[in-house]
């Protein structure tokens, strides 16, 4: 009567294609962490109204996605993979943008960074 997957107990092979979905969707919330980190700075403390804008375009956005991906991926580990992307993003643009250091520690703790990132996906059930 209904298909196999309804028959499991866990989350993620109930909602199936929905919670792949979903971590694309927290993907995407976490870059647009880094773009309202990234408008925050160029907004001069909201006095460029058009980086100001774009910071509360990027921040609703990101806070939208992000509830929207919690709804299958366990808040814990989608807060932690949302402020990573949003870190390592950040620490990346620093970089780009602004030319702040990229020394060998930096460097590998944005990496030591990432692959929590990946292995948070890797372990989530």
């Amino acid at each position: 009567m209904y298909p196999a997957y309804c028959y499991s107990n866990s989350i993620p092979s109930r909602l199936g294609k929905y919670y792949d979905m979903n971590w694309l969707i927290l993907i995407i919330a976490g870059l647009f962490e880094v773009g309202f980190t990234t408008c925050l700075k160029l907004s001069d403390n909201f006095k460029n109204i058009g980086w100001a804008i774009g910071f509360f375009i990027c921040i609703s956005l990101s806070f939208l996605l992000l509830n929207k991906a919690i709804q299958t991926i366990p808040m814990g580990t989608a807060y932690a993979v949302w402020t990573g992307i949003g870190a390592v993003g950040t620490a990346i643009m620093g970089i780009v943008l602004y030319k702040e250091p990229a020394d060998f520690w930096r460097v590998l703790f944005i990496c030591l960074l990432i692959g929590s990132i990946a292995g948070l996906k890797l372990v989530s059930k």
